[in-house]
């Protein structure tokens, strides 16, 4: 045994590379489906995870998962604004339609952070307007600490009349919770509308700044100065035009306290013709559904590949052992018995089916401890 053992060996370091090919070939094929079936699984207890956390979404009328995407995962879908007067009393807005190069600034009230357990690890809560609060990984990411800045992304970068980048003091960095909150940078309400353009600050309007001025309103031109950034100097030349309870939000999370109120709400809400009411929780198990019907198909496709891919392994060592009968005829002709040449052939299989199971449970490993990165990526 141990001289079919040493034979089967040779042969196998001899030829390296085609034996290499073949097992990786092999180790390929037999983890597709168990890394798929990891990533799913991973993608279901996330998903899960974070729709079961809210009870319940409010958002203008239209897609239930574009509502959804955008409250849950700050993801700038094709959602309509609603205005803020129609959350209801109790519910925490989101606004979420701007970016800090890449990253979604996410418009907020300070209600959020308790309802998601977000506390801050370094530095202090936003305190003012301009203010914000970054997640960790992102903080990490960046190299951003307390007192550091961030700058919203203007939607249209060759757009001269629309809003400039608006400079964010970094007043805290918050504990990692492994949840898009953690990739999001939080400011309040008044300081998205602000990078949307529905306040400003300038300096002093006076002399020949003034076009027109009215009861109410003063228009100047463009010599006057605005600005970019909110600091304590300037703090109070900030303002808002009209009245804020019609700016816009993306959604709103509701927390109802029992389950009549929550009854009572679904219906109010199913009776609007403007606004709707999802529930993450039943909205995500339909989704889920469909994920596990793709996953059923996209494994048994990934199988039949597997199978034929066994089968042309089974047809390659068929040839190569038919190429190599003058070499076993030989073996025979030196005293080697056929039982220990059929124990040559059956140990190269067994040494190929080895390094096979090594490539395909490495595979798997990475795909275990690269599912939350994935995954991230993924949303």
């Amino acid at each position: 045994m141990l001289a079919a053992l040493h034979l089967a060996l040779r042969y196998v370091l001899r030829h390296r590379l085609q034996s290499l090919l073949l097992a990786a070939a092999l180790g390929l094929v037999v983890a597709l489906p168990l890394c798929l079936r990891v990533l799913v699984r991973h993608a279901q207890t996330e998903l899960r995870s974070r729709a079961a956390s809210t009870p319940q979404i409010i958002g203008t009328r239209g897609s239930a998962l574009d509502l959804m995407i955008t409250a849950l995962y700050f993801k700038k879908e094709k959602l309509a604004s609603m205005k803020l007067k129609n959350v209801a009393e109790g519910g925490i807005p989101l606004h979420v339609r701007f970016e800090a190069q890449g990253a979604p600034i996410v418009g907020t009230t300070l209600e959020y952070f308790g309802f998601r357990r977000l506390h801050v690890e370094m530095g202090e809560q936003i305190t003012r307007l301009g203010d914000c609060v970054v997640g960790a990984r992102l903080a990490r990411e960046r190299g951003l600490r307390p007192g550091d800045a961030v700058f919203s992304t203007p939607e249209q970068t060759f757009d001269m009349a629309g809003t400039y980048p608006l400079k964010m003091r970094v007043r805290g960095i918050l504990k990692p919770n492994n949840t898009p909150d953690d990739d999001a940078v939080f400011c309040d309400l008044k300081t998205a509308w602000l990078i949307e353009g529905r306040a400003h600050g300038h300096s002093d309007v006076k002399g020949s700044d003034v076009l027109k001025k009215e009861e109410q309103n003063t228009v100047a031109n463009a010599a006057v100065r605005m600005f970019q950034e909110v600091t304590e100097a300037n703090l109070n030349s900030f303002h808002f035009h009209g009245d804020t309870s019609d700016y816009p939000v993306s959604a709103a999370i509701m927390v109802p306290p029992d389950a009549k109120t929550e009854a009572l709400m679904a219906g109010d809400y199913a009776r609007s013709k403007t606004t709707q009411l999802i529930r993450p929780r039943d909205d995500m198990e339909a989704l889920l559904k469909q994920l596990v019907r793709l996953e059923g198909f996209a494994s048994t496709m990934l199988l039949a590949t597997a199978s034929a891919a066994l089968f042309i392994s089974a047809l390659v060592f068929a040839l190569s052992f038919r190429l190599r009968k003058q070499e076993f005829s030989t073996l025979e002709d030196i005293g080697v018995s056929r039982l220990s040449v059929i124990k040559v052939k059956a140990l190269e299989i067994i040494l190929i089916a080895l390094v096979a199971a090594i490539i395909a449970s490495s595979l798997y490993a990475a795909t275990l401890s690269a599912a939350p990165l994935v995954m991230r990526m993924a949303m």
